[in-house]
C-alpha cells in the first residue's frame, strides 16, 4: 500500500497498469479508471494470483483479489 500511495516504485513492471475489468465484477467505470498492483505471494516464483485494484486518480476505491480476478473484496484505506 505504501508504494501505491507514493506512486511507486513498484516491484513488477505490470504494476500501476490499467485494469480492464473484463470480468465485469467491479462497478462499470470509464476505461482507465482502474489500476492493478501485485501483492507478492510467498512461495510463488512469479507474480502469483493476489492483486489490489484501485479506482480513481487519486484512488478512492480499493479492491482485493486472491484468485486472479475470480472474485473481489472491497476495502477501505484510512489516511
Amino acid at each position: 500500500m505504501d508504494a501505491i500511495a507514493r506512486g511507486g516504485p513498484y516491484a513488477y513492471r505490470q504494476d500501476n497498469g490499467v485494469f480492464q475489468n473484463r470480468e465485469r465484477l467491479l462497478p462499470q467505470r470509464p476505461r482507465g479508471h482502474y489500476r492493478e498492483y501485485t501483492i507478492p505471494t510467498p512461495g510463488e516464483a512469479d507474480r502469483g494470483a493476489r492483486r489490489i485494484v484501485t479506482g480513481g486518480d487519486p484512488p478512492t476505491e480499493y479492491f482485493y483479489t486472491d484468485d486472479h480476478y475470480g472474485s473481489f473484496r472491497q476495502f477501505e484505506v484510512t489516511p
